[in-house]
Protein backbone atom coordinates (compact mmCIF):
# COMPACT_ATOMS: atom_id res chain seq x y z
CA UNK A 1 0.00 0.00 0.00
CA UNK A 2 2.77 2.39 0.68
CA UNK A 3 4.68 1.39 -2.30
CA UNK A 4 1.09 2.67 -4.37
CA UNK A 5 1.15 5.81 -2.59
CA UNK A 6 4.65 6.43 -3.34
CA UNK A 7 4.15 5.60 -7.16
CA UNK A 8 1.26 8.17 -7.16
CA UNK A 9 3.22 11.08 -5.41
CA UNK A 10 5.80 10.32 -7.87
CA UNK A 11 3.97 10.72 -11.20
CA UNK A 12 2.48 13.47 -10.11
CA UNK A 13 5.66 15.11 -9.82
CA UNK A 14 6.56 13.41 -13.56
CA UNK A 15 3.28 14.97 -14.79
CA UNK A 16 4.38 18.87 -13.32
CA UNK A 17 8.02 18.68 -15.24
CA UNK A 18 5.57 17.54 -18.32
CA UNK A 19 3.95 19.89 -20.96
CA UNK A 20 0.27 21.12 -19.97
CA UNK A 21 -1.24 19.43 -23.11
CA UNK A 22 -0.04 16.00 -21.54
CA UNK A 23 -1.37 16.89 -18.19
CA UNK A 24 -4.76 17.85 -19.81
CA UNK A 25 -5.27 14.28 -21.29
CA UNK A 26 -3.83 12.35 -18.16
CA UNK A 27 -6.28 14.31 -16.23
CA UNK A 28 -9.06 13.35 -18.83
CA UNK A 29 -8.48 9.91 -18.97
CA UNK A 30 -8.16 9.59 -14.74
CA UNK A 31 -11.67 11.27 -14.78
CA UNK A 32 -12.82 9.35 -17.60
CA UNK A 33 -11.79 6.11 -15.15
CA UNK A 34 -13.23 7.56 -11.89
CA UNK A 35 -16.43 7.48 -13.53
CA UNK A 36 -16.37 4.50 -14.98
CA UNK A 37 -15.57 3.60 -11.31
CA UNK A 38 -18.66 4.97 -9.71
CA UNK A 39 -21.23 2.81 -12.05
CA UNK A 40 -19.46 -0.50 -11.62
CA UNK A 41 -18.74 -0.03 -7.44
CA UNK A 42 -21.12 1.43 -5.09
CA UNK A 43 -19.39 1.68 -2.21
CA UNK A 44 -15.68 1.77 -2.97
CA UNK A 45 -13.05 0.51 -0.46
CA UNK A 46 -10.94 2.72 1.93
CA UNK A 47 -7.67 2.05 3.92
CA UNK A 48 -6.36 3.59 6.52
CA UNK A 49 -3.84 4.80 4.16
CA UNK A 50 -6.02 6.33 1.58
CA UNK A 51 -7.33 7.71 4.69
CA UNK A 52 -3.83 9.37 5.48
CA UNK A 53 -3.50 10.37 1.92
CA UNK A 54 -6.37 12.81 1.91
CA UNK A 55 -6.46 14.20 5.09
CA UNK A 56 -2.68 15.44 4.13
CA UNK A 57 -3.83 16.55 0.86
CA UNK A 58 -6.94 18.61 2.18
CA UNK A 59 -4.43 19.92 4.72
CA UNK A 60 -1.95 21.21 2.10
CA UNK A 61 -3.63 21.60 -0.98
CA UNK A 62 -5.84 24.66 -1.21
CA UNK A 63 -8.58 23.55 -3.74
CA UNK A 64 -8.73 19.64 -3.30
CA UNK A 65 -12.44 19.58 -3.22
CA UNK A 66 -12.54 19.96 -6.78
CA UNK A 67 -10.02 17.50 -7.14
CA UNK A 68 -11.85 14.77 -5.33
CA UNK A 69 -14.68 12.76 -7.28
CA UNK A 70 -14.28 9.09 -5.72
CA UNK A 71 -15.17 10.41 -2.28
CA UNK A 72 -17.77 13.17 -0.75
CA UNK A 73 -15.68 16.54 1.01
CA UNK A 74 -17.44 15.52 3.59
CA UNK A 75 -16.04 12.43 3.90
CA UNK A 76 -12.53 13.53 4.40
CA UNK A 77 -13.58 15.96 7.10
CA UNK A 78 -15.22 13.59 8.94
CA UNK A 79 -11.99 11.24 8.96
CA UNK A 80 -10.02 14.28 9.90
CA UNK A 81 -12.12 14.69 13.31
CA UNK A 82 -12.18 10.99 14.23
CA UNK A 83 -8.42 11.09 13.49
CA UNK A 84 -8.19 14.18 16.14
CA UNK A 85 -10.37 12.45 18.72
CA UNK A 86 -8.19 9.47 18.50
CA UNK A 87 -5.19 11.50 18.71
CA UNK A 88 -6.15 13.50 21.94
CA UNK A 89 -7.71 9.75 23.50
CA UNK A 90 -4.41 7.78 23.12
CA UNK A 91 -2.49 11.33 24.33
CA UNK A 92 -4.90 11.89 27.42
CA UNK A 93 -5.23 8.22 28.72
CA UNK A 94 -2.72 8.35 31.65
CA UNK A 95 -4.43 11.84 33.12
CA UNK A 96 -6.97 11.34 35.81
CA UNK A 97 -7.07 8.85 38.79
CA UNK A 98 -4.97 5.89 38.48
CA UNK A 99 -6.63 2.73 38.12
CA UNK A 100 -6.18 0.15 40.56
CA UNK A 101 -5.27 -3.90 40.76
CA UNK A 102 -7.80 -6.29 39.44
CA UNK A 103 -7.27 -8.42 43.00
CA UNK A 104 -8.84 -4.96 44.45
CA UNK A 105 -11.16 -4.08 42.51
CA UNK A 106 -12.84 -7.90 43.15
CA UNK A 107 -12.07 -7.66 46.91
CA UNK A 108 -14.42 -4.53 46.12
CA UNK A 109 -17.70 -6.32 44.48
CA UNK A 110 -17.29 -9.59 46.67
CA UNK A 111 -17.80 -7.52 49.53
CA UNK A 112 -20.47 -5.45 48.11
CA UNK A 113 -22.24 -8.94 47.39
CA UNK A 114 -22.01 -10.37 50.28
CA UNK A 115 -22.97 -7.50 52.36
CA UNK A 116 -26.17 -6.37 50.68
CA UNK A 117 -26.86 -3.46 53.17
CA UNK A 118 -23.44 -2.01 52.87
CA UNK A 119 -22.61 1.24 50.63
CA UNK A 120 -18.91 2.88 49.88
CA UNK A 121 -18.41 3.86 53.48
CA UNK A 122 -18.48 0.42 55.38
CA UNK A 123 -17.01 -0.98 52.61
CA UNK A 124 -13.74 1.77 52.26
CA UNK A 125 -13.96 1.30 56.43
CA UNK A 126 -13.87 -2.58 56.24
CA UNK A 127 -10.73 -2.17 53.45
CA UNK A 128 -8.74 0.49 55.79
CA UNK A 129 -8.99 -1.74 58.35
CA UNK A 130 -7.77 -4.76 56.30
CA UNK A 131 -4.82 -2.52 55.19
CA UNK A 132 -6.01 -0.88 52.08
CA UNK A 133 -4.90 2.84 51.33
CA UNK A 134 -7.91 3.76 49.33
CA UNK A 135 -9.92 6.43 48.97
CA UNK A 136 -13.81 6.46 49.41
CA UNK A 137 -14.63 7.96 46.08
CA UNK A 138 -12.09 5.04 44.39
CA UNK A 139 -14.63 2.17 46.17
CA UNK A 140 -17.43 3.86 44.70
CA UNK A 141 -16.59 4.04 41.16
CA UNK A 142 -15.70 0.55 41.03
CA UNK A 143 -18.88 -0.56 42.75
CA UNK A 144 -21.60 -2.48 40.37
CA UNK A 145 -24.45 -0.03 39.97
CA UNK A 146 -27.69 -1.75 40.38
CA UNK A 147 -31.05 -0.92 39.00
CA UNK A 148 -32.81 -1.65 42.02
CA UNK A 149 -31.73 -2.65 45.37
CA UNK A 150 -30.08 -6.13 45.62
CA UNK A 151 -32.11 -8.87 47.67
CA UNK A 152 -31.20 -11.56 49.62
CA UNK A 153 -30.81 -15.24 48.23
CA UNK A 154 -32.84 -17.60 49.24
CA UNK A 155 -30.42 -19.86 50.44
CA UNK A 156 -29.34 -16.71 53.17
CA UNK A 157 -32.97 -16.51 54.05
CA UNK A 158 -33.51 -20.18 54.78
CA UNK A 159 -30.34 -20.04 56.44
CA UNK A 160 -31.81 -17.63 59.14
CA UNK A 161 -34.73 -19.67 59.78
CA UNK A 162 -32.90 -23.18 59.59
CA UNK A 163 -33.14 -23.05 63.53
CA UNK A 164 -36.45 -22.49 63.87
CA UNK A 165 -37.72 -25.34 61.39
CA UNK A 166 -37.52 -29.62 62.16
CA UNK A 167 -38.19 -32.62 59.91
CA UNK A 168 -40.32 -35.95 60.68
CA UNK A 169 -40.00 -38.83 58.93
CA UNK A 170 -40.85 -42.93 58.70
CA UNK A 171 -38.35 -45.29 57.24
CA UNK A 172 -38.54 -49.32 57.04
CA UNK A 173 -36.44 -51.89 57.28
CA UNK A 174 -36.96 -55.44 56.78
CA UNK A 175 -35.76 -57.90 59.89
CA UNK A 176 -33.68 -61.20 59.38
CA UNK A 177 -36.83 -63.06 60.11
CA UNK A 178 -38.68 -60.93 57.03
CA UNK A 179 -40.95 -58.48 59.59
CA UNK A 180 -40.84 -55.11 59.05
CA UNK A 181 -39.82 -52.70 61.50
CA UNK A 182 -40.68 -48.53 61.54
CA UNK A 183 -38.19 -45.71 61.93
CA UNK A 184 -39.14 -42.37 63.01
CA UNK A 185 -36.75 -39.62 62.70
CA UNK A 186 -37.11 -36.12 64.01
CA UNK A 187 -34.04 -33.55 62.70
CA UNK A 188 -33.60 -30.28 62.85
CA UNK A 189 -32.46 -28.02 60.55
CA UNK A 190 -29.78 -25.46 61.63
CA UNK A 191 -26.83 -28.15 62.38
CA UNK A 192 -28.54 -31.36 60.96
CA UNK A 193 -29.04 -32.90 64.38
CA UNK A 194 -31.14 -36.14 65.10
CA UNK A 195 -32.84 -34.48 67.73
CA UNK A 196 -34.90 -37.95 68.20
CA UNK A 197 -35.26 -41.56 66.91
CA UNK A 198 -37.05 -44.59 67.76
CA UNK A 199 -37.86 -47.91 66.09
CA UNK A 200 -41.42 -50.23 66.92
CA UNK A 201 -43.37 -53.04 64.79
CA UNK A 202 -46.56 -51.17 65.20
CA UNK A 203 -46.57 -47.27 64.21
CA UNK A 204 -49.93 -45.19 65.64
CA UNK A 205 -51.17 -41.90 65.68
CA UNK A 206 -50.64 -42.25 69.63
CA UNK A 207 -47.24 -43.91 69.45
CA UNK A 208 -45.65 -40.94 66.95
CA UNK A 209 -47.27 -37.96 69.10
CA UNK A 210 -45.69 -39.06 71.96
CA UNK A 211 -42.49 -39.16 70.42
CA UNK A 212 -42.49 -35.76 68.88
CA UNK A 213 -43.21 -34.88 72.69
CA UNK A 214 -40.06 -36.86 73.76
CA UNK A 215 -38.13 -35.09 70.96
CA UNK A 216 -39.19 -31.29 72.01
CA UNK A 217 -39.40 -31.49 75.92
CA UNK A 218 -38.95 -28.00 77.97
CA UNK A 219 -40.86 -25.38 75.69
CA UNK A 220 -37.26 -26.79 72.55
CA UNK A 221 -39.93 -27.01 70.20
CA UNK A 222 -39.10 -25.18 66.78
CA UNK A 223 -41.39 -22.87 65.26
CA UNK A 224 -42.67 -25.18 62.22
CA UNK A 225 -42.50 -28.73 61.62
CA UNK A 226 -42.06 -30.44 58.07
CA UNK A 227 -43.48 -33.50 57.44
CA UNK A 228 -45.05 -35.67 54.31
CA UNK A 229 -48.98 -36.39 53.86
CA UNK A 230 -48.64 -40.02 55.30
CA UNK A 231 -51.69 -41.14 57.19
CA UNK A 232 -50.13 -42.19 60.57
CA UNK A 233 -49.93 -37.62 60.96
CA UNK A 234 -53.81 -38.17 62.14
CA UNK A 235 -56.02 -36.01 64.63
CA UNK A 236 -54.14 -37.04 67.55
CA UNK A 237 -50.57 -36.17 66.03
CA UNK A 238 -51.62 -32.63 64.56
CA UNK A 239 -53.18 -31.87 68.21
CA UNK A 240 -50.25 -32.53 69.88
CA UNK A 241 -48.11 -30.73 67.16
CA UNK A 242 -50.49 -27.53 68.36
CA UNK A 243 -50.41 -28.05 71.74
CA UNK A 244 -46.27 -27.27 71.73
CA UNK A 245 -46.94 -24.53 69.79
CA UNK A 246 -45.60 -25.83 66.30
CA UNK A 247 -46.78 -24.56 63.15
CA UNK A 248 -47.35 -27.76 60.98
CA UNK A 249 -45.94 -27.48 57.44
CA UNK A 250 -47.26 -30.87 55.54
CA UNK A 251 -45.52 -31.27 51.92
CA UNK A 252 -47.47 -31.33 48.81
CA UNK A 253 -48.43 -34.83 47.70
CA UNK A 254 -45.70 -37.03 46.37
CA UNK A 255 -42.77 -34.38 46.75
CA UNK A 256 -39.92 -36.20 48.68
CA UNK A 257 -37.88 -33.12 47.96
CA UNK A 258 -39.77 -30.62 49.97
CA UNK A 259 -38.20 -32.30 52.79
CA UNK A 260 -34.86 -33.11 51.84
CA UNK A 261 -32.82 -32.99 55.06
CA UNK A 262 -35.09 -35.74 56.22
CA UNK A 263 -34.78 -37.46 52.80
CA UNK A 264 -30.90 -37.26 53.43
CA UNK A 265 -30.52 -38.17 56.40
CA UNK A 266 -32.36 -41.65 55.53
CA UNK A 267 -30.35 -42.06 52.82
CA UNK A 268 -27.16 -41.71 54.77
CA UNK A 269 -28.37 -43.87 57.77
CA UNK A 270 -29.11 -46.27 55.06
CA UNK A 271 -25.59 -45.89 52.63
CA UNK A 272 -23.79 -45.98 55.30
CA UNK A 273 -25.10 -48.20 58.54
CA UNK A 274 -28.24 -50.16 57.20
CA UNK A 275 -26.91 -51.79 53.99
CA UNK A 276 -23.78 -53.52 55.23
CA UNK A 277 -26.02 -55.10 58.37
CA UNK A 278 -28.65 -57.89 58.87
CA UNK A 279 -30.99 -56.27 61.17
CA UNK A 280 -31.96 -59.28 63.40
CA UNK A 281 -35.31 -57.71 65.53
CA UNK A 282 -36.62 -54.37 67.13
CA UNK A 283 -33.44 -54.04 69.75
CA UNK A 284 -30.91 -54.52 67.71
CA UNK A 285 -32.07 -51.79 64.89
CA UNK A 286 -32.10 -49.56 68.00
CA UNK A 287 -28.94 -50.46 68.96
CA UNK A 288 -27.58 -49.99 65.35
CA UNK A 289 -28.97 -46.61 65.20
CA UNK A 290 -27.79 -45.17 68.56
CA UNK A 291 -24.29 -46.00 67.83
CA UNK A 292 -24.51 -44.54 64.47
CA UNK A 293 -26.80 -41.27 65.12
CA UNK A 294 -23.47 -41.01 68.15
CA UNK A 295 -20.76 -41.40 65.52
CA UNK A 296 -23.15 -38.82 63.06
CA UNK A 297 -23.20 -36.14 65.47
CA UNK A 298 -19.32 -35.93 66.67
CA UNK A 299 -17.07 -37.24 63.79
CA UNK A 300 -18.73 -37.60 60.87
CA UNK A 301 -17.53 -34.44 58.41
CA UNK A 302 -20.44 -32.98 56.90
CA UNK A 303 -19.61 -31.02 53.67
CA UNK A 304 -22.58 -28.79 53.96
CA UNK A 305 -21.10 -28.20 57.46
CA UNK A 306 -17.85 -26.82 56.00
CA UNK A 307 -16.80 -30.54 56.71
CA UNK A 308 -17.77 -30.29 60.41
CA UNK A 309 -19.48 -32.77 62.66
CA UNK A 310 -23.45 -31.38 63.75
CA UNK A 311 -21.39 -31.28 66.84
CA UNK A 312 -18.67 -28.58 66.62
CA UNK A 313 -15.64 -30.74 66.85
CA UNK A 314 -12.10 -28.71 67.91
CA UNK A 315 -9.51 -28.80 65.52
CA UNK A 316 -6.63 -30.98 67.25
CA UNK A 317 -2.74 -29.23 66.67
CA UNK A 318 -0.22 -31.58 65.81
CA UNK A 319 1.94 -31.50 68.54
CA UNK A 320 -1.25 -32.88 71.18
CA UNK A 321 -0.09 -36.41 70.66
CA UNK A 322 -0.03 -39.59 68.16
CA UNK A 323 -3.43 -40.57 66.42
CA UNK A 324 -5.40 -43.33 67.55
CA UNK A 325 -8.33 -44.94 65.93
CA UNK A 326 -11.91 -46.22 67.67
CA UNK A 327 -13.69 -48.53 65.47
CA UNK A 328 -17.67 -47.75 65.29
CA UNK A 329 -20.34 -50.01 64.26
CA UNK A 330 -18.06 -53.16 64.68
CA UNK A 331 -15.08 -51.53 62.36
CA UNK A 332 -17.34 -49.96 59.53
CA UNK A 333 -16.80 -46.74 60.02
CA UNK A 334 -13.60 -45.50 62.27
CA UNK A 335 -13.11 -42.21 64.50
CA UNK A 336 -9.90 -40.72 64.71
CA UNK A 337 -8.16 -38.55 67.92
CA UNK A 338 -5.06 -37.49 69.68
CA UNK A 339 -3.64 -38.81 72.60
CA UNK A 340 -0.97 -37.29 74.55
CA UNK A 341 1.84 -40.56 74.84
Amino acid sequence: MIFTLLRSVLGTFVLALKGRRALALENLALRQQVALLKRSVKRPRVTRMDRLFWIAFAHYVDHWRAMLHALHPDTVVRWHREGFWRYWTRKSRRVGRPVIAGEFRALIRMMQAENLTWGAPRIHGELINLGFNLSEATVSKYMKKYRKPPSQRWRTFLVNHADSIAAVDFFTLPTVTFRVVYVFIVIEHSRRHIVHFNVTEHPSAQWTAQQLTEAFPFDSAPRYLIRDNDAIYGGMFLRRVKSLGIKDCPTAPRSPWQNPYAERVISSIRRECLDHVIVLNERHARRLLKEYVGYYHGARNHLSLNKDPPTLRATEPRYAGNIITFPVLGGLHHRYTRIAA
